[in-house]
């Protein structure tokens, strides 16, 4: 059952909302029946304790809009686990505005039955995500030590780097469940949400922003979760807001998420930008990929090479051959002479890898048992734990030969 609190001046439309909130949607309706309008969400769940608080708080028709705005930009800080719907007349500006105050959602205060419910839907699946994410998460390690950040970085487009990104992070889920968070620093052309069929509310562009630099409970709420247990943080959809967000941003969003989850996975634009160089600088890994083939075999040793002069050395390294063929004419023995290094996970070409892409579920996702699947476990294996070895129980037949 739903909850909901509803602030209007407008005396049809609590009974609008009645109409449209049946079935799946059918809860408790809560009326702000004060004359003053409420400004802070202190005011407004005065009378509540927190398990009974709303999932979705409708503000208008009829409110006053700057002060409205206020209380929805209070309660995403104080309260992200609700979710706020605004009905109001649309416009850019209005548009504009609420999703600066962190509003999910605008409605028309004549908008029709079908479509309340449609808005009533999402609002209802969004509280329940956002709520998800503050589910409390295992350290990330010991007290005062930050969770692991993994930077997944290729010279060229076109390796496989997303997949293996995605790949990882889902294999550290089930590892870690709730503990994992992936983070696409592809500014440009970042592609985790269609790899995992992730439709974001919020992206990387508004995490880097206003409450969610401060608060951590902020940022949590920017967080996509995905069906595997996976928190992801999508790219902007515009290629202009790269120029929007520096170097500052993108460290200090790492240093907040590491210091909340055990894992954190970012997957990183083609090249060395000046954003992947601040990822790396706060990395505890660094995973190489790159193809069977020449230009991104010796692109991979030059940027090696780059790294390794600016004194950028991670405490750990991997290295990751994808789509590996022998047909293609390079011997593992080419590679390792090319590189200076040997490989130290080779992910076979295969066409359920690439299906996979095609379809937005990661083959780790599927518990596929194709070669490529079992190549990228081994990756994730780099990662976790290994498991503590059983203890062989001596037979009580061997025990008392022992003891004539």
């Amino acid at each position: 059952m739903s909850r909901y609190l509803l602030v209007t001046t407008d005396a049809a439309f609590p009974r609008r909302l009645a109409e449209a909130a049946t079935g799946e949607l059918a809860g408790d309706i809560q009326h702000w029946d004060e004359a003053a309008f409420p400004l802070n969400p202190d005011v407004l769940f005065a009378r509540q304790d927190d398990a009974a608080l709303p999932e979705v708080a409708i503000l208008g028709p009829g409110t006053p809009v700057e002060e409205t705005l206020a209380l929805a930009s209070a309660l995403d800080r104080s309260h992200p686990g609700v979710s706020v719907l605004l009905v109001h007349p649309a416009g850019p500006d209005v548009a504009m505005a609420a999703m600066r105050a962190g509003i999910r959602d605008v409605m028309a205060p004549d908008a029709g039955h079908s479509d309340m419910t449609a808005l009533l839907h999402r609002a209802v699946r969004t509280a329940a995500d956002r709520r998800q994410a503050f589910t409390p998460v295992p350290e990330p390690a010991e007290a005062g030590v930050k969770g692991r950040v993994i930077c997944v970085l290729s010279p060229k487009g076109g390796a496989g780097k997303t997949t293996v990104a995605t790949n990882l992070a889902i294999g550290l889920a089930a590892a870690a469940p709730h503990a994992t968070v992936l983070v696409d620093l592809d500014l440009q052309f970042g592609d985790v949400g269609n790899a995992m069929q992730i439709a974001p509310e919020q992206s990387l562009a508004e995490a880097v922003r206003g409450a969610a630099t401060q608060d951590t409970m902020v940022l949590k709420s920017y967080l996509s979760p995905h069906p595997t247990g996976v928190y992801a943080l999508c790219a902007p959809d515009s290629p202009a807001a790269e120029a929007e967000i520096t170097t500052a941003d993108v460290s200090h969003l790492l240093d907040q998420l590491a210091s909340q989850y055990r894992y954190v996975v970012v997957d990183t634009g083609a090249g060395l930008s000046d954003h992947t160089l601040a990822a790396l600088d706060k990395s505890t890994d660094y995973v190489f990929v790159a193809g069977m083939d020449v230009p991104s075999i010796r692109g991979l040793r030059k940027e090696m090479d780059v790294l390794k002069e600016l004194g950028m050395v991670p405490a750990h390294r991997h290295i990751v051959l994808n789509s590996a063929d022998a047909r293609d004419g390079l011997s593992m023995h080419d590679v390792q002479s090319t590189l200076g290094h040997k490989a130290d996970v080779v992910i076979p070409f295969s066409r359920a890898a690439r299906l996979s892409t095609n379809q937005g579920l990661p083959l780790l996702q599927d518990k596929t048992k194709d070669r490529a699947a079992k190549a990228l476990r081994s990756l994730v294996n780099r990662f976790t734990p290994a498991p503590a070895p059983a203890l062989k129980r001596r037979s009580k037949a061997r025990h008392r030969r022992g003891t004539l």
